[in-house]
């Protein structure tokens, strides 16, 4: 059982959400937890139908079996066009199933978010100012993920950590961010 669930939601196998996710869980082993970490880079995304009529593949039984034992999952993901990655969509779509992850009511529209009990915090690097998503757009990625992802699923509290813009960003800005990363994994949150 892993007490943290460290998921890096870059497609890519190399990228500076690699480092982020890899900090964290390394710093979060350093305070004596557990860490399991999956990398959505190394999952076969789309190999099944998400309506519950194919066989569970493999990666999904493992993701699910992760998020069931952790009581705190931390998701590190570019934000890309306003979104996350298609990849990590389809994670969503997949290990966050009905009956899994939540399950409706009879009669009516109101849900039970079957992952209550657990913490979130979302590390999100982007192009965009962090003052520029809040004030002009709204934070609509935050408000998303918060509420109809995984505030649907009975995560609570979920926090996040913006780390932008990171294309201009200089190698001090990238170590403070890493650093910051690191203190969020020792500290479990």
């Amino acid at each position: 059982m892993a007490e943290i669930l460290v998921l890096n939601g870059h497609p890519g196998r190399s990228s500076f959400c690699a480092a982020l996710a890899a900090r964290y869980a390394e710093a979060a082993r350093t305070a004596g937890r557990s860490v399991r970490e999956i990398a959505i880079a190394d999952l076969p995304l789309g190999a099944s139908a998400p309506d519950g009529r194919a066989p569970t593949p493999d990666w999904v039984s493992e993701a699910r079996a992760a998020l069931t034992d952790c009581r705190h999952w931390t998701i590190v993901a570019p934000m890309w066009w306003g979104g996350l990655p298609s990849a990590l969509e389809a994670f969503f779509v997949e290990a966050l199933g009905e009956g899994f992850a939540y399950r409706w009511r009879d009669g009516g529209p109101m849900w039970d978010g079957l992952l209550a009990g657990r913490s979130a915090r979302v590390i999100v690097t982007m192009d965009t100012p962090p003052w520029f998503l809040r004030w002009v757009w709204g934070q609509p990625l935050v408000k998303r993920l918060k509420r109809q992802v995984l505030g649907f699923c009975g995560f609570s509290p979920v926090r996040f950590t913006l780390f932008g813009p990171v294309r201009s960003s200089t190698p001090d800005r990238r170590a403070a961010w890493l650093a910051a990363a690191a203190d969020l994994g020792r500290r479990g949150v």
